[in-house]
């Protein structure tokens, strides 16, 4: 075994790595969101997903204010080393619009159609 660095992932010009949060249990994908180094150690260390956030320009505790944690199972890096798989315990939506997944949009015969309600 090989011990991993956060540091030998391949992030973008901005320090940022793409994560897929994926719940462990369905495979269902729950959303994706941006790592830096920095978050990524945090991550392993706690056990608590931590993101970037690009818009506020800080960290993010996914659920600190909300209550909705995802809690660490698996990290996966991929062949490239650019970017993540977050294996997580999902408690409640992963969405910030109360839906358990951001990816609720589909694409039908060129129209958008919700597939799912706030809640669901």
């Amino acid at each position: 075994m090989t011990p991993f660095d956060p540091a030998t992932l391949r992030y973008d010009a901005n320090g940022l790595i793409p994560a897929i949060a994926q719940d462990q249990e369905t495979g269902e994908v729950l959303m994706l969101a941006w790592m830096n180094v920095d978050a990524v150690a945090q991550t392993l260390e706690t056990g608590r997903v931590t993101y970037w956030s690009r818009s506020r320009q800080a960290f993010w505790v996914k659920g600190e204010s909300s209550g909705h944690v995802q809690r660490l199972v698996e990290m996966r890096v991929d062949c490239d080393r650019d970017c993540l798989l977050l294996q997580v315990d999902q408690t409640g939506p992963a969405c910030h619009t109360n839906r358990r997944t951001c990816f609720y949009t589909a694409v039908r015969d060129n129209d958008e159609v919700v597939t799912m309600a706030p809640g669901g």
